[in-house]
Parts: C-alpha cells; structure tokens; sequence
C-alpha cells in the first residue's frame, strides 16, 4: 500500500514541477521583457540623431532610425527628483511633496516596481534613486518602493562610483559608471531567464550630471571642437575641491559630449546582450532624459530656457523606444507624452488595474500601434512647492529625520558634507497662496505658461509650440480666450494636486 501511495505523491509533485516550469515559461513567453534607461541632465538636442553638431550617440541613434522615436516627449519636471518620483507613481511630484532635489517620495505611493511585481516580474534598480535615502532603513529606498534588488546611489555620481547593495554600506565599484550599471543589469537578466520570469529593469545612469569626469578614449573623440564653441566661463563643481569652479565651456563641453558618448556605449552592450540570448526581439527598451541640459552645458539648445525652467529647454528631453515585436518599422511621433505616461501605459500592457487614486498620465500603447495622431487632454508643469514655507510656515515631518538621512558619498559638497538628507512634509489646508510657482500646461497646440502668484498679477506667456518651438513670441495679447481656457484648466488641476498633497488620496 505504501508503494502506490509513494508513486503518487512522486507524480503528483511531478505534475506541479511541470505545470509551474511551463507557466513560468508561458508568462515569460508572452509578457514583455522592460528595460528602462535615463540619463541625468541629457538634453533633447544632445544626440546625434536630434541633430547635434559634434555629439557621437551611434546606438541612440540606431534606435531612434529602427525604433520608435518620440520627438516631443516631456520630463513631468525640469529638475531630477520629481521628474523620477512621475515615471515610479505615473503622478505628478507635488501630489506627494516631492518638489526638488532633496524631497523624498512618500511611503503610501503605489510604486510601478509593485505593480510589475504582481503581474509576474522580477524587479530591479540601478544606479541613481534620489527619491530618498538607499539604505536599507529608510522606507522610500528602491526595495520598499517594490524592486527586489538594487545596486543604487542617494543621489548623483561619477567615475568609480560608490553605490549601495540593497540597503548596505556603499563600496567603491571601479570603472566607468555607465558601464558598471549595465555589467549589473545583465546578471539580474541571467538570473530571471534562468527562472523563466520577466524582467523590469530601471537603469538611472549618473551620467551626464556634472562635475564631469570620463575615461581618456571618450575624452579623445572632442578634442577637435571648434575655438569658438563654449568661449565663456561656467560655473560648476570641482572633482578635486567639491566646490564651485569657473571653468571655459569648451572644456567643460568636451567632458560632458564624453560621458554622453560611454553612456550611450553601455546602452549598446545590454542590446547586444538582448540579441545575443535571444531576448531582444520581446524586449522593450526605453530611453529618455529626466529634465533638460544644465546651464554649464548649454552651448548648442535650440529651445528657450535650460534645466530648472519649464519652458521647452528645460523639459523637452530626448526619448527613443526599441520593441522589436510589437513596433516592427521605424515610426516617428510627434504626440505629446510625458515621463507620468509610463505608469498606465505599463498597466494596460500587463493588464493590471490602474492605482485608485488621481494619476496624470495615459496609456501610450494606442501610440505604439499607430493609433493615436495626437494626445486627448493636456499636460500640466509645476516646479515649486507651496509659497507658505517663503512666508515663515514650517510644516512637520512627514518622514522621521533620522530616516531621512543619506549616506552615499558624491563629488559635490554642500556644508562640507558629501552626502546628502531628504526632507517631506505635511501640509496643512490649502490657501490661495499654495497655487503659486512657475507652472504650465500644454495642449496639442499651444503651451501657457504663468509665473508667480495665483493673482491677476501673475505673468502670463502663451506660445504655440508647434510653430514656434523656440517660444518666441508672446500670443497672450493675440489669443487671449485660449489662455483664459487654459488657465482654468490648470487651476482645476492644481486643486486636485493640492488635495493629494495634504493626503486625500491616502484615506
């Protein structure tokens, strides 16, 4: 009698083997393997594809002539922190405090490594998180928003970077960024194949965020830049002092074009790496710049405004999508999207429900499959936080502050410190006052832009952004009933951003 039952039980744990074996390979079969790519500080015009006149980018450039090349793609922020909470909550960051460099994001967010998560995937991050503290305490590092492995830095980094291990104490990894990033990236991909998951990658390169620093080989392809290019001094950080230096632009310039070029080269080993396993064909590989180029950089925009302006300078970044199966011919788009689309587009591709609260984004897939010839609805732009801390308020802690402490070393000192603490606060009832700040909101057309108070003394500019990219010429006296429209849209949208920020959305 013990026999049969043996048998049995040896068929039955068989069956399960099998049956889990061949669904891990079902799922892996039919969900999209995600790879996405952001460089810090990478304009829109600083790719050789976008037209730029000394820049080497040949593997963005390969992507955008096979791929699907997105030419007016937008940062939800002209500044890094918020523009990366948009694309991990598919919201825009003052819904949940994240205002600058410097706020966290807030623990309750439903994060899209969460989501992924539950449809299947394996899940990780690498490289620059700056949405809080990496180590292994703090409740907004990559973990406790939802990747199950991180190799990642608090905030920027360059040459031999020191990055944290899933919450430990940071070490040195020798090398060039970009490339140690990528070199990560590809044993997490060994390991889900190995496992018959799929993966979601979230690859936020160090480079090109100055104080710049780049190995002799790249160094080498710029030495040729003309005399005149960048013939004025710049202020930015010293990699020898930590403080702020003049430097000529030229110079400046030859070692940001450098790290541009070593980044897009890292970008190239993980598609060859894709092809080689056979993954790239299932693979969808996203790339784009999380706000535009720096003053110190800025030699060559042809947009109005940089980084930290939300004119189109400074929220205009480059954007190219690989997917091999699903976009199979090179497609050209000229829809206007955002950094928050990321969210629901990756919910309706692996059909998970949308989180249940307000979110800023759409799903893009319809744009993918030559569906959609223009974005239904606007995009809003705010940079700032509520006036009242200007005024002397001073809000409580959202975070505990020890939690809030960072502890990844950078070039870049600020009181003597080379790490970096984040702040989020709680705020109280909304006032007029809060509505303030330079903000924008964009339709297929036409793009207004206010700045300071929510009063009638506010300036307006209203600039049709289709035909004048530049945004040089004021239409506010020409057009003034488009402007009315568009600022009430935008004053219902920053009521309902205000009410997630005082927690509505938490209850």
């Amino acid at each position: 009698m013990k026999y049969p039952m043996i048998v049995h039980l040896f068929l039955t744990l068989f069956t399960l083997l099998s049956w889990q074996e061949s669904n891990a390979k079902t799922i892996q079969n039919e969900l999209p393997n995600i790879v996405l790519l952001m460089g810090d500080d990478h304009g829109w015009d600083e790719t050789a594809y976008n037209g730029h006149p000394f820049l080497h980018t040949p593997v963005l450039d390969e992507m955008a002539a096979k791929g699907l090349r997105l030419d007016r793609f937008y940062a939800a922020s002209p500044i890094c922190s918020p523009t990366r909470g948009s694309i991990i909550t598919g919201r825009h960051p003052n819904r949940y405090g994240t205002f600058s460099p410097g706020y966290s994001i807030r623990p309750e967010e439903i994060s899209i490594a969460k989501i992924m998560k539950d449809a299947g995937y394996a899940t990780a991050h690498f490289g620059k998180w700056h949405l809080g503290p990496v180590k292994a305490d703090s409740p907004t590092n990559p973990k406790a928003m939802g990747f199950d492995e991180y190799l990642s830095h608090d905030n920027f980094f360059e040459l031999n970077p020191h990055l944290s291990r899933n919450g430990a104490a940071e070490q040195q990894y020798e090398g060039e960024s970009s490339e140690i990033l990528i070199a990560e990236a590809i044993q997490f991909i060994k390991k889900a194949k190995e496992k018959g998951q799929p993966f979601f990658l979230v690859i936020w390169f160090g480079s090109p965020h100055e104080p710049y620093s780049a190995l002799p080989k790249d160094l080498a392809l710029y030495d040729g830049l003309p005399e005149e290019l960048g013939d004025k001094l710049v202020t930015l950080t010293s990699n020898e002092t930590g403080y702020p230096v003049e430097r000529l632009q030229r110079d400046v310039l030859i070692e940001r074009f450098a790290e541009i070029t070593a980044m897009d080269r890292s970008i190239g080993q993980i598609r060859e790496y894709l092809g080689a396993e056979g993954l790239r064909d299932n693979t969808l590989l996203w790339y784009f710049g999380d706000n535009g180029t720096p003053q110190e950089g800025n030699a060559t925009v042809p947009f109005r405004g940089q980084k930290g302006t939300i004119y189109e300078g400074g929220l205009r970044v480059p954007s190219v999508v690989e997917w091999p199966k699903r976009i199979p011919k090179p497609m050209i788009s000229s829809v206007n999207a955002v950094t928050t689309d990321l969210l629901p587009t990756f919910c309706a591709l692996v059909k998970q429900p949308l989180p249940n609260r307000p979110l800023d984004g759409i799903n893009l897939l319809p744009l993918f499959d030559k569906q959609m010839e223009e974005r239904k609805g606007t995009i809003q732009f705010w940079n700032g936080s509520p006036r009242r801390e200007a005024a002397g308020y001073s809000p409580l802690d959202y975070i505990e502050a020890e939690l809030q402490k960072g502890t990844s070393p950078l070039a870049k000192l600020m009181d003597g410190s080379p790490t970096r603490d984040f702040k989020n606060y709680h705020h109280p009832a909304i006032e007029m006052r809060d509505f303030g700040g330079p903000r924008a909101i964009l339709d297929n057309r036409y793009k207004l832009v206010i700045h300071g108070d929510a009063k009638a003394n506010g300036r307006r500019e209203l600039f049709d952004v289709r035909n004048d990219p530049g945004e040089k010429t004021n239409l506010i006296e020409v057009e003034p009933q488009i402007a009315d429209k568009l600022e009430k849209q935008l004053l219902v949208w920053q009521q309902s951003v205000l009410e997630s920020l005082m927690g509505k959305d938490y209850n």
